[in-house]
Formats: C-alpha cells, structure tokens, sequence
C-alpha cells in the first residue's frame, strides 16, 4: 500500500481527502475539525512513511485558492468595518493579538522551545493557517539554506499540536464566561439592534394610507426619511401599481413596505396604520420574481446605479447571498449568484429576467480571465519585500499576497469590464478544495517529524504553551470587552471566534446567543485578525531564531 500510494500523489491526495472528511464529522465536546481534519489525517498517513509526502506544489497551489477566494469575499466587509464602531472592535483584537505574540515569545523562551516549533504554535493556537504558510514561505525564503532544511518541518509540528487546544481553549473560555457573568443573548440583542450596526432581520407589512399629510412628500421623499431601511413595493389603489420616487401616496391607499421590524413600525405610525391583512398580489398587473444575477453587465454594480424603474418600471426589495437574506439598499453591490427579488409589472418580468442573466448554468462557470488576473496581481504583491525597523524585511508571501489583493478586489468588485468577484457557491468550492490541497500536502510532508516530536522530544509542552497562549488572549478579550467597552456579549463571543479565525468557535457561539450578533464580530475583525497574524508569525520567527 505504502508503494502504491507513493507512486500515485493523485491517490494519496485522494485518500488523505476522504479519511479528513470522515474524521472532521466526528464532533468532540459539542464541535467539529471540519475541513482541518485532513491535516491530522495527512500527518498519520505521513507519519507512516516519509516516503508518503505529496509534491510542495499542491501546499503552494491549495494556499492561493484559500486565501485569494477569502480576500474577495471578505474586501467589502473589511472597509466597512472600519465604519462606526468597528475601529474599536478592530482595536481590541489588535491588542489581544500582540498580547499573545508576545505570551508566546515568553513561553518559548521559558521552555526552550525551537523558534520554528514556537513560532507554528503561536499559528496553531490562534488556529491560522494563513500565518503558518507566510511561517513557511518566510523559512524558504529569509532562513539559511542550511538551517532551512533542519526547520522546515517544525512549524507545522508546532501549528498541529497547538491547533485542537486552539479551538477548545476559546470555547471553555466563552463557556466560562458566559455562565460566570450570567448572559441574557436575547435581552442584550434587543438592546443594541440598531445601535451597533447589527443586520435586522427583513419583514414585510401591509400599510394602510389614513393621514393627509403622509401624501405630501414624495414616496421617494418618504424612502430618504427612513435611511434607506424601507423599501416601497406595491400600492392598491383601484388595481396594483408600483410607485415610482416622483409619486405620491393618497389617503385610502395599501402600500407594501418592506424593511427592519422597527423601521416598520415607525412607517405604520407615519402613514396612518398598519393593515392586518397581506396585500394580495395581483398577477395580471403586478408580480414579483426571485432571479439570480448571473449576468456581467449587473454584477459588481450598485442596485441604484442599475435604473430598473426607468428600464422597466420595477423595483429590488431583497437580496440573498448564500443562506442570508437582508433589504435590498441602493448602495448595494450586487454579485455573481446573488438571489435578487424583484417586484415589477407582470409583462415586464422576463425582460427583467434577461436583464439580470437568471442562468443557473453560468454560475458554475468562473470568469478565468479575471481568476487569474487576480491571483497573478496578488502573487506579485507577495514577492515585494518590506523594510522593518531594525534592518529586518519581509514579504506577504505566497498567503499575505493574494490576500491583501483579494481584499481589495473584492471592495472594488469590477474594474470596467471586469468583475473580479466568483459566484458564491464557486468561491465557496475554491476555498474548501484549496483547504484540502494545502492541509493534505503539509501533513503528509510534516507527519514524520510530526511522530517524532509528539513522542521523543516533549510534545506536552508544546501543546500546553499553545492552551495558556489562546486561553489567556480568549479570557483577555472577553474582559474587556465585556468589563472595558461594555460591548454586548453576542458581538463580542463572534469577536473571540474572528480574532481566533476560527469557524468552530464562530458555530459554538452562534448556538449560544441563539441570533446573528456572533456572525456580525466575526467578519468585522476577521480580515484585520488573518493579516496581522501573518505579520506576527513572521516577526515572532525572526526575533526567536
């Protein structure tokens, strides 16, 4: 077997695959590895032999798919979270994630660990995988031949023995936390909606027209009263008709409003009164359609830029992107795959549905053109060096490059003709196959090393400094975030789970707080956490060697 696998990479790829899968859906104390596990499962098939290794190219190839696909769908919300109350979060887990970059340089050099095994258990206990690969490319590239071939194998040693304690330490730390201060989610969720740009969920309501001078603003007019959180559909009165900005309501009139729960309530209030009764649709003159946009000449576009009340007398009220749905606003950007409900007259729909492509075949098909024009930009960005102070240099590398293009591609979303995001379910297949690629090829490559130090050489130390260093940055932001700022228990368990990077954790507490305030930290510090720690890891390297 040991032969066959040895002669065929594709097999040992495909095996190391499979049993990853079949272990990441074992769930261990209320979690799962996930895609992670093919990391174990290729350190034990590499543990076998050192002969079973897969080729660097598959690690180099499986790091740019994952981190490339990240940047461009993470870009819009990086920017955004700079927004509002988002360079605060963003503060905190910059100030976390230099405690535990230095807690980690104090622990290695208390136990006298190996600067490489030291620096990959700073990235396995902060569970990034983005940081251990710019570790290694860091190791290829700055570190004396030599000493590069003695060390290769040790970050990724440190990084798998870390990486399990990296998830549960943050998890224990949210459950102690929670239970210790006594968390009401539901009660501190109904505070802060609102107030710490947190995404409400989308209703719809009937609104009967009773008092005169909701008629004199225009419904525009009425729209920019609101800030965008209500969208105007359909108005009976004698038939169906969608209003257009100019129009104005008339006393008697049932609109459709669709919009935050409490943006809602207060255009009940304005215009006269809620209806209890769901306005009805009429096909024959009004009707609504949920299309996919599929076409180039849409995505990448605002909705407002898009003119479709000219072009066809219609209007977007929501937008679906994976498995979340929000208003539709006319600042948003639409993307390739994105789910648009459109409510226009019923004779105009198809043209809509042209308008907006509606191909479910051509979102499995992934502009190559732009792919790789991004990932080259972003591979060229990575072999740039830059100065440090004290004499050092680095460069992002092969995981710091795309990434950082990524990012602000993705912010862009089209340059002309050019629409550099992927259709989500495309970007999403990238990202897991690039994971697997990468996880597969520096298990098997590290799994005899691997073996080594987990059983001659003092791997409890090594998996205990990786505990205090994400237990201690977990407990520090929970405090002050929660005794400090007084952020809201919700947003600041996802804040753990994006400082962390860590999907496990980001699950764990979205089942606590029962909502999306968990998901809303998470991507806020997320871009800010991968970068950072990329920089950390290799200055931490650097410093230890």
């Amino acid at each position: 077997m040991v032969a066959l696998l040895t002669e065929s990479p594709v097999l040992l790829l495909v095996v190391v695959a499979a049993l990853g899968y079949v272990l990441g859906r074992i769930r261990v104390l209320g979690t799962r590895l996930g895609v992670a596990a093919v990391l174990f499962a290729g350190l034990g098939v590499g543990a076998l032999d050192p002969a079973l290794a897969l080729p660097e190219f598959t690690v180099a190839l499986g790091l740019v798919l994952f981190v490339y696909t990240i940047g461009l769908s993470s870009g819009p919300g990086f920017f955004a979270s700079f927004r509002r109350k988002g360079v605060r979060d963003n503060v905190l887990a910059v100030g976390v994630l230099l405690g535990g970059a230095g807690l980690a340089a104090a622990l290695a050099v208390a136990l006298d660990l190996p600067a490489a095994v030291a620096t990959g258990m700073y990235t396995g206990a902060t569970t990034n995988t983005p940081a251990l690969a710019a570790v290694l490319d860091y190791v290829a590239s700055y570190v004396p031949p030599d000493v590069a071939a003695r060390i290769a194998d040790e970050p990724v040693v440190g990084y798998s023995l870390a990486y399990p304690v990296g998830v549960v330490g943050s998890i224990v730390a949210i459950a102690v936390a929670q239970r210790a201060w006594r968390i009401d989610y539901a009660a501190e969720a109904a505070r802060v909606r609102g107030h710490e740009s947190i995404p409400e969920a989308v209703d719809r309501r009937t609104v009967r027209v009773t008092r005169p001078e909701a008629t004199e603003p225009s419904v525009g007019e009425l729209a920019d009263r609101y800030g965008g959180a209500v969208r105007f559909g359909r108005v009976q009165r004698e038939g169906q008709r969608l209003p257009a900005p100019g129009d104005h309501l008339r006393e008697g009139d049932l609109v459709s409003v669709v919009g935050a729960p409490d943006a809602l309530d207060r255009v009940a209030a304005d215009l006269g009164a809620e209806d209890g009764a769901p306005l009805v649709v009429d096909r024959g003159q009004v009707d609504y359609r949920r299309v996919f946009v599929s076409s180039h000449e849409v995505a990448g576009r605002r909705i407002g830029d898009l003119g479709l009340m000219d072009r066809f007398g219609a209007v977007v009220t929501r937008v679906r992107r994976g498995d979340v749905e929000w208003l539709a606003r006319d600042d948003t950007v639409l993307e390739p795959g994105d789910r648009v409900r459109v409510v226009a007259p019923t004779a105009a729909l198809p043209a809509v549905s042209r308008f907006f492509g509606d191909s479910y075949k051509a979102l499995s098909e992934i502009d190559l053109l732009t792919f790789s024009l991004g990932l080259a930009a972003g591979l060229l960005v990575g072999l740039v060096p830059v100065p440090l102070p004290g004499g050092l240099t680095f460069r992002l590398g092969l995981a710091g490059g795309p990434l950082v293009v990524g990012l602000v591609l993705g912010t862009l979303g089209r340059t002309g003709p050019l629409v550099w995001h992927l259709p989500y379910s495309g970007n999403l297949v990238l990202r897991q196959f690039g994971l697997v690629l990468f996880f597969a090829g520096i298990g098997t490559r590290s799994g005899h090393t691997f073996l080594t130090t987990l059983t001659e050489t003092g791997g409890a130390a090594i998996v205990a400094a990786g505990a205090a260093v994400t237990f201690a940055s977990a407990v520090a932001a929970l405090w002050i975030g929660r005794k400090v700022l007084r952020m809201p228990m919700g947003l600041l368990i996802g804040i753990v789970a994006g400082i962390q990077s860590q999907p496990a954790v980001l699950s764990y507490a979205l089942d606590q707080s029962g909502d999306d305030l968990p998901n809303v930290g998470y991507t806020t510090v997320f871009p800010v956490a991968i970068i950072l720690k990329i920089l950390l890891a290799q200055i931490l390297l650097a410093s230890l060697l």
